[in-house]
């Protein structure tokens, strides 16, 4: 049996054993520290900064080192609210903007600026209406990629000692107010509009030059056509012409037979239902002589009935 000293000198015993090993073990997880991926961690010792905690497993002196709320190095994707911004021709627009950003010095971000994200929205706030302040209405509206490259460059330039690279900032939407809206819808409509009725007035114009080209084409070629037919035909009857004088003068023929062809013809003048008169030429009573002479009962020898000469013929017809 253990007299009640030797029993309280055990429980004592046990009870210190408790506590060492019960310091162990928070002196063990104090000293060790596990950085997760793409995160950071600052270190202050006795209240001072001392080393920046990379990924992965690190040593700490328990009690005097004391390691700050974790930072994430990836990029950070962070949409601001609409802003109010006015323009250089006095119009307010509200302006969305998405800023992308990443921390690359913990130790700047920490204790260069006390809320890095606030700063990084007023800052984008404030430039951006530096910048579109210079702007008109249009030129806002169409300037997208020169604002979003202006903001980048002072973002950038600004945050780069709290540690913060801007990669990006997009302007996500503009809205203008909606009484321009509708200005701008009805001007857009009246451009269309305008646009289409100078495209229907150019077809217009080109059918119309084309329609006048193809009948002063036409007509060219109409009034060739005729030349060319006048000419052929001028050119027959010349041809018909010479060749009938030039068969009476190798044929060499009568007075006889120069009568008979004569009254022949003297019925075709009177041919024509446009012929109301008809004048007996004073030639037919010479050629009806000559007749009766050639087939009278004594015509006299050696002589020849007065028959009236051929018409001479043109003087290109001569042979």
């Amino acid at each position: 049996m253990l007299n009640p000293d030797e029993f309280i000198g055990q429980i004592f015993v046990i009870a210190l054993l408790v506590v060492i090993a019960v310091f162990v073990i928070v002196v063990l997880v104090r000293a060790i520290k596990i950085i997760p991926q793409a995160n950071a961690g600052v270190v202050e010792r006795l209240g001072k900064y001392h080393k920046t905690l990379m990924p992965g497993l690190n040593l700490l002196v328990p009690f005097i080192d004391r390691v700050r709320p974790l930072i994430d190095m990836r990029e950070q994707v962070v949409s601001f609210p609409p802003q109010p911004v006015i323009t250089e021709d006095n119009l307010v627009v509200s302006i969305d903007t998405v800023v992308y950003f990443q921390v690359t010095d913990a130790r700047a971000a920490t204790y260069e600026i006390a809320n890095y994200l606030g700063a990084v929205e007023q800052l984008t706030t404030t430039t951006l209406r530096n910048v579109v302040g210079g702007l008109n209405l249009e030129e806002a509206l169409t300037s997208r990629d020169n604002i979003n490259g202006q903001l980048r460059i002072v973002l950038d330039e600004a945050t780069g000692k709290w540690g913060i690279r801007v990669g990006r900032v997009e302007l996500k939407a503009i809205d203008p107010p909606h009484s321009i809206q509708d200005s701008m819808e009805k001007q857009m409509r009246a451009e269309r509009d305008r646009r289409a009725l100078i495209l229907t007035a150019e077809g217009t114009k080109q059918s119309a030059i084309l329609t006048a080209e193809g009948a002063r084409q036409a007509s060219i070629l109409q009034a060739e056509g005729q030349a060319q037919a006048a000419v052929l035909r001028a050119q027959g009857e010349a041809e018909a012409i010479t060749t009938v004088f030039k068969a009476i003068h190798d044929g060499d023929p009568d007075p006889k037979l120069l009568a008979y062809q004569y009254l022949q013809t003297l019925p075709k003048l009177a041919e024509g239902s446009a012929n109301k008169l008809w004048i007996v030429p004073s030639e037919l009573t010479e050629a009806m002589k000559g007749i009766g002479r050639a087939f009278g009962p004594n015509p006299v020898p050696g002589s020849h009935p007065a028959v009236p000469s051929a018409p001479t013929p043109p003087a290109d017809a001569r042979s």
